[in-house]
């Protein structure tokens, strides 16, 4: 999609390119981690520490929330991997999905593969605003997520 993008002069939603240099901070971590011989993958929920980090953040972020690393955090390789998690672990066959377009290219596939059915509500430019009307159109009984 990236290619096609280029080539259309358009913005792609595909896949996300900082543009901007890594933080010299990551980059030294990284560094670290590598001469440790800290280079094995994570367990398939995420580290520990990094589980134990968030429910961290979490806790400040959102004061009287108790999160539970081992049991409410999982940490995914990246945002396709947690979405397709996520609706396989919510949705039931039948149940509908909102799919704000234009899109990350995975969010139709991924409502289909889920057993939910995409319902797609254009974003208007200029502001890529929402017509409420349309949306509201979209919602029905069977709705449970927007993507």
């Amino acid at each position: 999609m990236n290619r096609l993008a280029v080539q259309a002069g358009a913005v792609s939603l595909a896949q996300g390119f900082p543009d901007f240099a890594c933080p010299p901070e990551l980059k030294e971590a990284a560094a670290a981690a590598v001469n440790a011989d800290i280079n094995q993958y994570a367990i398939t929920w995420g580290a520990r520490p990094l589980r134990e980090a968030i429910a961290a953040k979490t806790a400040r972020f959102h004061p009287g929330w108790q999160v539970d690393p081992e049991t409410q955090i999982t940490v995914t390789c990246g945002a396709t991997e947690g979405m397709i998690a996520a609706m396989l672990g919510l949705l039931d066959p039948g149940d509908e999905v909102i799919v704000f377009e234009p899109f990350y290219e995975n969010y139709g596939p991924d409502a289909i593969l889920s057993g939910a059915v995409p319902r797609y509500v254009t974003l208007h430019e200029p502001d890529w605003s929402i017509d409420p009307d349309e949306l509201r159109s979209a919602v029905n009984t069977r709705t449970r997520a927007t993507r």
